[in-house]
């Protein structure tokens, strides 16, 4: 596979457009990298059940066809629907970040296979849900009520995004050695195991597909975006990126997430 080229995509504000929707240039461009035999890997911070319908929707379902969710925590074969690769967080950590978090008045969720779970039904969750279309629960007894260990927590606070950067700063003693903190928006505080992020993840499914570093590219948008920027070979932030993003970056694109800058990465890195 050394002529194989593997793009890695984030989605939100990547991938989608603010309308979040796939523009028909990118569809296009998609598909005509696959067919010259190239690889398109989703990567990004929603679990599998609210990244299928995006697999559905770019024909990425077939045999030899993957993808990153969980920023890294889960490495999915669309074909076989079944994880690769899996790093859950401990329950203990999940107890303590739902603490904290009840502590200062910030809105946490967490995940099992099949839905969004969460305490109260507030603003934040609704908000999440009509972003994600995802199933959701609301179980005042979470986290204790789980039954299988989550692959990550994320709070979100839609109108101060400096009171999650104090929150998350508050918790840097604690979480060395066993959390992954990093926005994934300003809205949304994502934490995960140590060690997981989706640079990490881009380089393990590289190695498991025998795809050398030098044939990879991931294009991006936000800070949890960042370690795949610098891990891949070619690192494109898009035209929306932050600023913390762009400077990671090998690459800025001339259009943005609106203009189909996807397309424009696949027309110069992949098929170019």
């Amino acid at each position: 596979m050394s002529d194989t080229k593997i793009l890695f995509l984030d989605i939100d504000d990547t991938l989608l457009n603010r309308k979040k929707e796939i523009t028909p240039e990118v569809k296009d461009a998609v598909s005509r990298a696959m067919e010259a035999g190239h690889k398109i890997v989703i990567c990004t911070g929603r679990p599998v059940s609210a990244t299928t319908r995006f697999f559905d929707q770019l024909g990425l379902t077939g045999q030899g066809c993957y993808a990153i969710c969980y920023n890294g925590g889960v490495i999915w074969d669309c074909h076989d629907r079944r994880a690769l690769f899996s790093m859950p967080l401990e329950e203990a950590d999940v107890k303590y970040l739902f603490e904290k978090a009840d502590e200062a008045g910030i809105h946490a969720q967490t995940y099992d296979s099949e839905a969004v779970i969460c305490a109260e039904d507030d603003e934040e969750i609704k908000g999440y849900i009509e972003r994600t279309h995802m199933p959701f629960r609301i179980d005042p007894a979470v986290p204790g009520s789980l039954t299988e260990a989550p692959i990550k927590v994320l709070m979100i606070d839609n109108h101060d995004h400096e009171k999650l950067e104090r929150f998350r700063d508050g918790l840097a003693d604690w979480a060395k050695g066993r959390i992954s903190a990093f926005f994934s928006c300003p809205e949304y505080l994502e934490f995960v195991k140590e060690g997981i992020s989706k640079g990490n993840a881009v380089h393990m499914l590289a190695d498991m597909l025998g795809i050398p570093m030098e044939n990879t590219v991931a294009a991006g948008d936000s800070e949890n975006d960042i370690p795949m920027l610098r891990e891949a070979h070619v690192g494109c932030a898009m035209a929306n990126a932050t600023p913390a993003a762009k400077a990671a970056a090998n690459y800025i694109t001339e259009r943005d997430c609106d203009h189909s800058g996807v397309a424009e990465i696949i027309e110069k890195f992949i098929l170019g």
